[in-house]
C-alpha cells in the first residue's frame, strides 16, 4: 500500500496496482504496465504563485501546451517548481508525483484526451495504478480541457 492506493481506496476508485520496479523511460513503464505510451499518464505539478499549484494530467505521448494552460488558468506565467519544492508541496519525489495521496490537495487539470483505461503513478517508483479515466477525473474533481500538444517525437 502507498499513500496513492490508500487515497484511491478512500475515494472509492477502482484500480489495478502494478509494481514493476524502476524503468528508464516512459515507453518501458508503459510496456511494464501492459498499455500503450499514450495511456500512461504523467502528473506534472506546476506553480502559479508561491502558494498556488496545480496537478496537470498529461497523456504519455503529449506535453503541456503552455499557452493553452495559461489561458485556461487565467495567468500570464506558470513555472515548474524545483525538485525540493515539488516534494514539499506534494509529498512525492519527482518521478512518483500523483494527485492521489498528495500531502496537499491542489486542483487537478486533466487533458481532454484522458479516456478509457489509463495508468497513473502509484506514488512510488515502479508503481502504477490502472484506472478508468472518467472515474479518476470524477474522483479528483478535475477540470478537463485541451492543455497539451503532441510531443515532437510523436
Amino acid at each position: 500500500m502507498t499513500r496513492a492506493t490508500e487515497a484511491a481506496d478512500s475515494l472509492g476508485l477502482a484500480y489495478v496496482a502494478t509494481k514493476h520496479g524502476r524503468v528508464n523511460s516512459l515507453e518501458e513503464a508503459a510496456a511494464a504496465r501492459g498499455i500503450e505510451p499514450a495511456k500512461l499518464i504523467k502528473t506534472i505539478v506546476v506553480r502559479l504563485s508561491d502558494d498556488d499549484y496545480r496537478f496537470i494530467l498529461v497523456p504519455g505521448d503529449r506535453e503541456i501546451a503552455w499557452p493553452k494552460l495559461r489561458t485556461l488558468l487565467g495567468v500570464n506565467r506558470i513555472s515548474m517548481p524545483d525538485a525540493n519544492t515539488a516534494l514539499e508541496v506534494t509529498g512525492y519525489v519527482r518521478g512518483t508525483i500523483t494527485p492521489l495521496g498528495s500531502t496537499q490537495l491542489w486542483p487537478v487539470v486533466a487533458d481532454r484526451r484522458l479516456t478509457g483505461t489509463i495508468s497513473i503513478g502509484g506514488g512510488d517508483h515502479g508503481v502504477g495504478l490502472t484506472v478508468d479515466a472518467e472515474a479518476l477525473i470524477k474522483a479528483l474533481n478535475a477540470t478537463v480541457a485541451d492543455v497539451t500538444d503532441r510531443t515532437p517525437a510523436s
